[in-house]
């Protein structure tokens, strides 16, 4: 615990100027950032009266050991700037706004040569038109499902597509005129691509015309006795007029706006979004926030409306509870952003005050609704980490939970996973995953995962001066000794990124910001990449009984590291084993403890299994030609077409093979070699 009176800035040294400031801790890293019309009356409201400040204030001022900011020329520039810096840092103090669902948006691929109407969720793609967000998937499925009718529009994915061009028979879509069928022809590009203009248009509020249209041809079918016609057209307007019915007109003329209310508790606060186009509301969304600090409504919709439009598409019209404290430098960096004028607005009568309301009322029941699930999950994770600190003897509860498993199959593709769980919730983004290529048996697996993770911890310490380079490197030493190989590590493939990796196979993204209770994100001050590795957990736990958890022990005592506290969890019995005691410590069966460490366990052995599945799978489809010098994979190919088989391709002979085209004597030679498990011949290998 820091005494801020110790970094605060000399007096006079603060200037007067707008500008943004920045708190770090004793490692350097960026825990709050802020923005000022007056950096000298900002930050010495900091240091003027502690005991006034709001008790989170006081946390971070205690946690930080340094205070820095930069001088900027208006405030529209300091607001750019402190939206830059947090979402750079990822700051622990700063308010983070999280949606508390995934919403689904209607999504139209215009960027495809025939676009596709689907369901999406996740991050937006270039090229596409999103409507939305809504609810429920299953609102978007029913409205699809009556516009089909009317516009046809191909919502098959690319496999089906591609397959019902190659055999030329459409889906069951195509036979119920729910789909116009362009893989077999039946539209042309043109035409297809002219249905989903019209379906973009329907959806983003133009359907005037389109219902005028269909009724003009009804009646001009019905003149000319075209009964049949003309009932399928007055079908085709009921269904776009029940689409219609599903999107209640709130404001008239066609007003386009987003309308933000809040409902707040001295803890947390929700913000509830109605998105309003052409007068409908086409969808809603909601964010929990925890009040890190002390903020007046003003300050919350400021916040919120940096994050929200940051990336997203701005209305010309917002309506907001209550006005931000800098209103006109916001309001000059929103236009900046859209490219035209954008209008801040607290609605006092009529019916955008009307839908207002609702929209609160929408932000207080999510606030109690989100209220009565974290007290619940709370109350019971908070138990289960107290009897984890009682049973295992540890001087405070365990509030992050490193767990980690080996996979294999009789010593083959061998394989280590680490889950991380913080207050009791697992944090997916943080898990890795390990190649293990020295381990020799799961004790000597677990010996060298621990080591490899713990190795980098302590080379991210000492990058920070958290640690003193000279017990560093001889520690990293000890490590290497029994480290031969680099880390191979990637995040979660199960919703959460890409395999993307640096030179030394580690993932570019690191550590997210943990949760409460724990560390915002360590950043490199050189790369100002997050650093990997560079949180410890109170806890590690290795899936296995006395001899994993001895191995786990040895590896941190040969790094000197003393302040991890480490168990087993035993599958047989579910025996949780301390190093070095001779019985185990026994849970009950009903403890909450042991249903969290269960939980763990069973995470990071259902990670470590998806990894070895994966490797296994690749593996299996290796075969010997794959090792074949100078064989590429058209010739492969080639092989394959020519004989039919590998099969076939075994019992031929290095003449045969070099009827292929592109297969010379050498090559056939160390062909046949390998598929019959031979040495090829040195003269075979030197001609």
């Amino acid at each position: 615990m820091a005494d801020p009176a110790t970094y605060r800035p000399a007096p006079g040294s603060i200037p007067e100027s707008p500008g943004v400031y920045r708190f770090r801790d004793p490692g350097g890293r960026v825990i709050y950032v802020g923005k000022a019309k007056s950096l000298r009356q900002r930050l010495n409201s900091y240091f003027a009266d502690f005991a006034g400040l709001h008790p989170r204030t006081q946390t971070m001022l205690t946690t930080a050991a340094s205070v820095d900011w930069t001088v900027v020329g208006t405030e529209v520039e300091a607001l750019q700037l402190e939206y830059s810096w947090i979402k750079e840092f990822d700051p622990r103090f700063n308010v983070k706004y999280r949606d508390d669902k995934s919403y689904p948006y209607l999504a139209v691929t215009m960027g495809e040569d025939f676009p596709r109407v689907q369901v999406m969720r996740g991050a937006k793609r270039k090229g596409t038109r999103y409507f939305g967000p809504y609810s429920h998937a299953w609102a978007i499925r029913e409205t699809v499902d009556l516009l089909l009718r009317v516009f046809p529009v191909r919502t098959c994915s690319a496999g089906v597509f591609k397959r019902a061009g190659q055999i030329g028979r459409p889906c069951l879509l195509g036979y119920i005129d729910k789909c116009s069928a362009p893989c077999v022809g039946r539209v042309t590009p043109e035409e297809h691509r002219a249905l989903a203009e019209d379906f973009c248009d329907f959806m983003a509020g133009n359907t005037g015309r389109f219902i005028k249209r269909l009724e003009r041809e009804m009646r001009e079918a019905a003149a000319v006795e075209e009964y049949e016609r003309a009932a399928r057209l007055r079908d085709d307007i009921q269904a776009l007029q029940r689409a219609l019915e599903k999107q209640t007109v709130v404001l008239g003329d066609g007003t386009d706006c987003d309308v933000i209310a809040l409902a707040e508790d001295p803890l947390e606060a929700a913000i509830q979004v109605f998105y309003v186009r052409g007068g409908r509301i086409r969808g809603q969304r909601g964010w929990v926030v925890d009040k890190v600090e002390e903020a007046t409504p003003g300050e919350l919709v400021e916040q919120f409306l940096l994050q929200m439009y940051g990336e997203a598409t701005i209305p010309r019209e917002i309506l907001v509870p209550a006005r931000p404290p800098d209103e006109a430098a916001l309001i000059e960096l929103l236009s900046e952003q859209r490219g035209s004028r954008v209008d801040l607005r607290v609605p006092q009568r009529g019916d955008k005050k009307s839908l207002m309301e609702t929209v609160e009322r929408n932000a207080k029941e999510s606030l109690a609704q989100h209220k009565l699930r974290r007290a619940s999950d709370l109350t019971t994770r908070s138990r289960a980490l107290q009897e984890i600190a009682d049973a295992l003897d540890l001087d405070q509860a365990p509030l992050r939970i490193e767990c980690y498993d080996v996979s294999h199959i009789q010593g083959e593709n061998v394989v280590a996973s680490m889950v991380v769980f913080e207050d009791g919730l697992a944090r997916k983004s943080e898990y890795r995953r390990f190649s293990i290529r020295t381990g020799e048996g799961d004790v000597a697996s677990i010996y060298e995962v621990i080591c490899r993770r713990f190795k980098r911890y302590l080379e991210e310490r000492a990058a920070t001066g958290e640690l003193d380079a000279e017990t560093d490197d001889k520690a990293g030493r000890d490590a290497t000794e029994h480290v031969t190989e680099r880390d191979v590590t990637e995040r979660d493939a199960n919703g959460h990124g890409g395999d993307r990796y640096d030179a030394n196979g580690y993932d570019g993204n690191g550590y997210g910001a943990a949760g409460r209770g724990g560390a915002a994100t360590p950043i490199d001050p050189e790369t100002g990449r997050p650093r990997k590795f560079a949180y410890p957990p109170n806890l590690v736990v290795v899936d296995g009984g006395p001899a994993q958890a001895a191995a786990a022990q040895r590896a941190l005592d040969e790094l000197g590291i003393d302040d991890i506290a480490v168990c087993g969890l035993a599958k047989r019995l579910e025996e949780v084993w301390l190093p070095g005691d001779d019985q185990p410590v026994i849970l009950p069966r009903s403890s909450e403890g042991l249903y969290l460490l269960q939980r763990v366990r069973d995470e990071a052995h259902r990670f470590a299994i998806t990894y070895h599945r994966t490797k296994r799978s690749k593996s299996l489809k290796e075969s010997a030609l794959d090792h074949v010098p100078g064989l590429g994979p058209a010739r492969r190919q080639a092989l394959l077409r020519h004989f039919g088989s590998v099969k076939r391709l075994r019992e031929a002979s290095a003449e045969e093979i070099r009827e292929v085209p592109g297969i010379g004597r050498a090559t056939a030679e160390a062909i046949v070699a390998a598929l019959r498990g031979e040495s090829p011949s040195p003269a075979g290998q030197g001609s």
